[in-house]
């Protein structure tokens, strides 16, 4: 069966008004992965990442510090993050999301939590896609992604935290709740294995930090 390796994206710029581009710590969680898969003797068949910059960039660094061609990066946007900032406006009547961000961080992601559970439930007007949609799209971002996969293949697929969680979540069945909670749970260049076959995915490993889970490295796990 194929082994898929499902990353989240390293250290955005939470807070930022572009929240899309990689802090300096992001490039170097990137780089530190590419180590330890590099380690890990891996080389990928595939590699596909959403079309959002701080996807394709923690492939680029992934891939630099496994000293392979990045050229071939493939870019499925059904690969990408829901539309957060949209999905704050519609729950809260169009409260500033920075603002709550800096004044009360545990009031806003408790806000933003119940912001997706309304989602999930299909109880917010203005998305500009349902909960069901968000899930078709991601799944079709990874049958991309293991198309034509043979048996001994290994594939990259980067991501963010909310496609993973709706995508781990399908897998295991779990109720939208379960997956929120995946979601929110995932850690930067977190990562989960997946085995591919049989028109199938199984979870062999969630939200894995090998290349972070030492004393000197544990200051950069980091969850935005």
């Amino acid at each position: 069966m194929a082994l898929i390796f499902f990353v989240r994206h390293a250290q955005a710029s939470f807070g930022a008004a572009n929240y899309d581009q990689l802090s300096d710590l992001g490039r170097q969680q990137s780089r530190w992965l590419g180590e330890h898969f590099a380690a890990r003797g891996l080389r990928f068949r595939r590699v596909v990442t959403g079309a959002l910059v701080r996807q394709r960039d923690t492939a680029l660094e992934l891939l630099g510090a496994m000293g392979h061609d990045a050229s071939g990066i493939e870019t499925h946007d059904g690969l990408d993050e829901y539309r957060g900032e949209e999905l704050y406006r519609c729950y809260t009547g169009g409260r500033d999301q920075r603002e709550h961000q800096r004044t009360d961080y545990r009031g806003y992601w408790r806000t933003f939590r119940e912001a997706m559970e309304a989602w999930a439930e299909d109880r917010l007007t203005g998305m500009p896609e349902s909960w069901a949609e968000f899930g078709a799209r991601v799944r079709a971002g990874i049958d991309t992604a293991v198309r034509d996969a043979g048996r001994d293949d290994a594939v990259l697929v980067v991501s963010s935290g909310g496609a993973i969680g709706r995508a781990i979540g399908e897998i295991v069945g779990s109720p939208p709740k379960v997956a929120i909670e995946f979601n929110l749970q995932f850690r930067n260049t977190g990562f989960c294995e997946l085995l591919a076959g049989g028109g199938g995915l199984r979870l062999l490993t969630f939200n894995s930090l090998p290349h972070l889970e030492t004393p000197e490295r544990r200051h950069a796990i980091t969850f935005a």
